[in-house]
């Protein structure tokens, strides 16, 4: 079997790093639930981006209180990072876990600014 082919008979492979980064999205949402903090109480993990040397992972999240939540909530986080770092080495076969660092999903919100305008711009034009 050529080595860029997948066992169901050829693609292109999934990215070593894209699915690093799911399984990262995937151990440290379950962590985030078990963490008995309010800061983190209806934080969702939305991505990750891991860098092909699998150093560095950015962790995008989003919640509940917007923009108005981001720096405790990136503070929390922080505070957690060695934790997550600890749980993420110990449930993934890798040689290097890589370095946590947290960010908004900013195209989340981003999608939901233009949804709202466009929901405003139908309701004023369905009222004239």
């Amino acid at each position: 079997m050529a080595r860029n082919q997948s066992r169901n008979g050829g693609g292109k492979r999934y990215p070593r790093s894209a699915r690093v980064g799911e399984t990262l999205r995937e151990i440290i949402a379950e962590d985030l639930v078990r963490f008995d903090d309010e800061r983190l109480a209806f934080v969702t993990v939305t991505g990750i981006d891991v860098d092909p040397e699998l150093n560095r992972a950015i962790v995008f999240f989003d919640s509940l209180a917007g923009e108005d939540g981001d720096e405790e909530i990136i503070e929390a986080l922080a505070e957690y990072r060695i934790r997550l770092q600890s749980s993420v080495a110990k449930q993934i076969r890798a040689k290097k876990t890589p370095i946590l660092e947290f960010k908004p999903d900013m195209a989340i919100r981003s999608a939901e600014r233009i949804d709202e305008i466009l929901r405003a711009d139908r309701e004023r034009h369905g009222k004239s």
